[in-house]
């Protein structure tokens, strides 16, 4: 075994233990610097860390069955894990406070670190909602910019859609690309009637997670995957939210991030507009136009560099 799989077994060895997370893994690695050091440093160091008993037990006897099957998950075609001190881990991502210690990423992983604009919104939208996400990414990505979103029914799938027909039609052969970040392990497709798109993605983007293989579509995976797809973009846009949409947490979770927050306004008496309405009153950029988005990433501008 090389040493490379022996330091990645070392850092999926980290993501396996449970409850422990992302902040609890960045704590411990402020402390001994390197997930090998974690492991070699022993009981009484992982006490004077304040870890519990439960996590030192783990620590003490990592799950390398999970780790031995991730590893087998990334021989297949296209698929990759990507650590944290890997050079192909996206700065941005990087930089959020609880940042994924593992991506694993299904396509090509090198999109991650190109200069990204989430597009998401209701999973029930109108029919004009469908287009205006469509519309604004196959625009935006005619000029450069990957769109991003998390590959649900509505306005994300009308994105990744909108991305991949420009992809497709470009003379420039897809200057931007699509990347979906999912909530589920990379071995399944959720929601199932996604599938096709997936496979689009994952032949011309790239799939990305912070889910093991094998890992199901729970609840509360969905809300935080929003940190990675407001983390990966210079800036968030939102295409019809009603007031408890989890667009909003996309949003507001960017806004924490220092991304830029766009929102697409609505009529008044439209309970799918009321979301939007409430982000521009917050501060969120008012935008009708894809070009209206180009135009506000002046703070992401060392990023935004013509296609070529």
């Amino acid at each position: 075994m090389t040493q490379t799989t022996d330091f990645l077994r070392s850092w999926l060895a980290l993501t396996h233990v449970n409850k422990l997370g992302p902040v609890g893994i960045h704590s411990l690695l402020e402390t001994f610097n390197t997930p090998a050091a974690i492991f070699a440093a022993g009981r009484s160091a992982w006490r004077e860390a304040g870890l519990s008993e439960k996590l030192i037990e783990q620590l003490a006897e990592p799950d390398w069955d999970k780790v031995d099957a991730d590893l087998v998950w990334a021989e297949q075609e296209r698929a990759s894990i990507i650590t944290l001190d890997d050079e192909r881990y996206p700065s941005l991502l990087k930089n959020i406070p609880d940042a994924p210690p593992v991506l694993y990423t299904l396509g090509q992983p090198e999109i991650l670190k190109l200069p990204q604009v989430a597009i998401v919104g209701s999973r029930n939208p109108t029919h004009a909602g469908i287009e205006t996400a469509h519309q604004f990414a196959a625009y935006l990505t005619s000029m450069g910019i990957t769109v991003t979103s998390g590959m649900a029914m509505g306005i994300d799938a009308a994105a990744h859609e909108g991305a991949l027909e420009s992809m497709a039609n470009s003379a420039l052969k897809g200057s931007g690309f699509t990347v979906a970040v999912t909530g589920t392990g990379l071995d399944r497709v959720y929601p199932a009637k996604n599938r096709e798109i997936a496979h689009k993605i994952a032949e011309n983007g790239v799939l990305v997670s912070e889910y093991s293989p094998g890992t199901p579509p729970l609840p509360g995976n969905f809300p935080r995957r929003n940190r990675i797809i407001s983390g990966l973009s210079m800036g968030v846009l939102v295409v019809e939210a009603a007031l408890q949409s989890g667009s909003l947490i996309t949003a507001r979770l960017a806004s924490e991030q220092g991304r830029e927050v766009f929102a697409v306004p609505g009529s008044i008496h439209h309970a799918l507009a009321k979301g939007c309405h409430t982000l521009i009153r917050e501060g969120a950029k008012l935008v009708e136009t894809a070009a209206h988005i180009l135009e506000e990433l002046g703070s992401f501008s060392d990023m935004l560099a013509p296609p070529s």
